[in-house]
């Protein structure tokens, strides 16, 4: 029974023309059986039933071509004097369906035909109402007004209603979509911030590596008590580096818990000194001073900070020469954080600060960049007066939106 159900939903137009067929066999046996007309008026009787079968059969697919036909039809009848019979069922049928499916002016014309068609037809046809006074007319009238009234009160609700679930439908897919694009924007935001981490990471850490086996070699021979701590501290940075890598990759395991692990905190201005420690160790020497009264920073500022710093003393290492020379301030003021890092050295090329660099060159710049611009502060970079280098930045306490 199912398969047959969804067959008719399939083909509703065979299914008109099915119930047009129909009331065309009744049309024909209504004609036949009526004694009240003239052989004149049952010829012209056969062209208006076909026509207002035809109103059924095609009434879904040209509502408001088929609401015309109907009113010609109509007409036609009350013209040639035929008597209402079974066709006239098809009036009520397209009153529903244009008040369901078609134009909001083919609405309101069969609707003024419905409140209308009754008297109509009583003024044609006065005897074939009940005999009476006005009252009997007038209650006539509107029993027969009803039926086409409530076709059209019918399909216009069944109009609203479908207007309404296709809002739904609509801003639920619309809802979707930003939902969709926000998980996007969220997942490009997240990769960004990991590369910006690892990217700190690794060029800061590997950085120090290098130099320091650079110098593990040159006094491998001569000073092998030099050589020894220089491979410590590769060590011990490749371990920190290790443990930092370890604090990214766990936000990645989406399965595991927080105690699966164990994951360094992230990195605050109060290491930044100690960070400084370790740079010096390489050979760079460098300045650091702290102005202000030092207090408790929100977490995004102190990594913001940090990671400047971090970024700023490998890049003088890469690109400072031989015999260069750094400082680095930290100012606390009421409203937010300063940074300057500056060095004596040579400088980096202008790609790498301005354009962004290519092949994954500037990387280091652009985070910096974006780091600062998500914390609402400003940075600004670029040679220093003199000769060497020098990045400034001033972090507010507070997001640009707040």
């Amino acid at each position: 029974m199912q398969h047959f159900y969804d067959f008719l939903r399939r083909h509703p137009t065979g299914v008109d023309i099915l119930w047009a067929v129909l009331l065309l066999g009744f049309s024909g046996v209504s004609i036949v059986a009526d004694q009240a007309g003239t052989g004149r008026e049952r010829v012209a009787a056969v062209p208006i039933a076909v026509g207002l079968c035809a109103v059924v059969a095609l009434r879904r697919r040209a509502p408001e071509k088929m609401l015309l036909l109907a009113i010609l039809m109509g007409l036609a009848q009350l013209v040639l004097g035929v008597r209402p019979g079974a066709a006239d069922f098809a009036l009520l049928v397209i009153t529903y369906t244009v008040a369901t499916v078609g134009e909001r002016w083919a609405s309101r014309l069969a609707l003024g035909c419905s409140l209308t068609a009754a008297g109509i037809s009583r003024l044609r046809w006065p005897d074939d109402a009940p005999s009476g006074g006005w009252v009997q007319t007038a209650f006539y009238i509107a029993v027969m007004t009803v039926p086409f009234v409530l076709a059209w009160v019918l399909g216009d609700s069944i109009r609203t209603r479908r207007a309404y679930f296709d809002q739904l439908e609509e801003r639920a897919a619309r809802l979707e979509r930003e939902r969709e694009a926000q998980s996007k924007v969220a997942v490009a935001a997240e990769r960004a911030r990991i590369a910006r981490e690892l990217h700190d990471v690794v060029a800061h850490n590997v950085s120090v590596m290098v130099v320091q086996a650079d110098g593990a070699a040159y006094v491998m021979d001569s000073s092998p008590e030099q050589a020894r701590q220089a491979l410590e501290t590769i060590s011990g940075t490749g371990r920190q580096a290790l443990a930092e890598m370890r604090r990214l990759l766990g936000v990645l395991r989406t399965g595991d818990s927080p105690e699966s692990g164990e994951y360094v905190p992230q990195p605050d201005v109060e290491q930044i000194e100690e960070l400084v420690g370790k740079v010096r160790e390489t050979g760079l020497t460098v300045d650091f001073k702290i102005e202000g009264t030092p207090r408790p920073l929100p977490s995004g500022v102190e990594l913001t900070a940090y990671r400047i710093v971090q970024e700023a003393l490998t890049n003088t290492r890469k690109h400072g020469g031989p015999g260069a020379g750094a400082s680095v301030r930290l100012v606390y003021f009421d409203d937010g954080l300063g940074l300057l890092v500056e060095d004596d050295g040579r400088g980096a090329p202008h790609e790498l600060y301005q354009d962004g660099g290519a092949d994954g060159a500037g990387q280091g710049m652009i985070g910096m960049r974006e780091r600062v611009g998500m914390v609402g502060g400003t940075l600004d970079a670029g040679p220093r007066q003199g000769g060497g280098f020098r990045i400034s930045a001033l972090l507010p306490l507070k997001p640009a939106d707040q």
